[in-house]
């Protein structure tokens, strides 16, 4: 499962790993525009995740990290909304693992850069399901839960240290020439 934490619409996307490649179960967004206190927002998030983790059963979160921005208070409560999401997946033993922006972009489009539209359009191909422009923030919580499985796949080490490429030669020694 993927989310894409806000306190004005807050995307999750939901994926099943299959044998050959991954596949498209659910995606959605929890609007919460109408709701007019800040904390109100954050319990409804809380709440909701946790009504999505019961009902898809996920073996994992992919969650966006906060981003640098300009304005602190923006910061502050988009980790208010991560942390509502991420306490859901904790109270039901879900594991959570964290991207930055940048990096779920580059790995559903190569280009870290890319727009919403551009993230919507590859996530459509990667799930062969066609998706509508107004989906966009629930197609950025599924590139997030498709960043995770590509990450996953990778046979390149997460975070470059030697002892990371040990465990991969011994974990594929028919791998390595």
């Amino acid at each position: 499962m993927g989310i894409d934490p806000g306190t004005n619409i807050l995307g999750y996307g939901v994926i099943r790993v299959g044998k050959s490649r991954p596949e498209y179960v659910a995606m959605g967004i929890l609007d919460m525009r109408k709701i007019s206190g800040h904390f109100d927002r954050i319990g409804f998030i809380r709440r909701e995740v946790s009504r999505l983790v019961s009902e898809y059963s996920p073996d994992v979160m992919s969650i966006e990290s906060p981003f640098y921005g300009k304005n602190a208070q923006v910061i502050l409560k988009l980790g208010r909304a991560q942390g509502a999401a991420v306490s859901a997946a904790s109270d039901a033993g879900i594991p959570v693992f964290e991207y930055a922006p940048r990096k779920a972009k580059i790995a559903i489009t190569g280009n870290g850069a890319a727009s919403k539209e551009q993230v919507c359009l590859m996530s459509s191909r990667l799930l062969g399901v066609d998706f509508a422009p107004e989906h966009l923030d629930a197609t950025d919580a599924l590139a997030l839960a498709l960043c995770h499985y590509f990450h996953l796949k990778s046979p390149i080490p997460a975070s470059g240290g030697s002892s990371d490429w040990k465990k991969f030669i011994a974990e594929n020694p028919g791998r390595v020439k």
